[in-house]
């Protein structure tokens, strides 16, 4: 399965691309350096909850879009989850952190319900 990094780098890069928007502008809406756009579409950074959001923000998407997989099993889907948790419980306080675990189940439950 490929990791929450590679997926989020891969996400973010194809949101950027959708919006018709280089690494810079992006980082400028970000307020990040260019720099950091182009080492998390590269999977080797990963960036905090606060840096999530902006990202989403400045690609007019939702935090969980930069998330998704598109063919992924339940099974995969579930690591996928625990992975995205994971990594929130080492960046982000327990209140914002019980906030965005709530958020991911529900999503993908919602997920799992169109499916039906």
């Amino acid at each position: 399965m490929t990791n929450v990094r590679e997926i989020f780098a891969e996400n973010l890069k194809q949101n950027r691309h959708k919006c018709g928007i280089t690494q810079e502008k992006l980082a400028e809406r970000a307020e990040v350096s260019t720099h950091y756009i182009s080492m998390i579409e590269l999977a080797r950074n990963f960036p905090k909850s606060e840096v999530i959001g902006r990202l989403a923000n400045a690609l007019n998407i939702e935090v969980y879009e930069l998330f998704l997989t598109s063919r992924s099993s339940a099974i995969e889907q579930e690591k996928l989850q625990r992975s995205i948790i994971a990594v929130i419980k080492q960046t982000v306080s327990q209140s914002v952190e019980t906030s965005i675990e709530t958020t991911i189940e529900k999503m993908f439950n919602l997920k799992k319900n169109s499916k039906k």
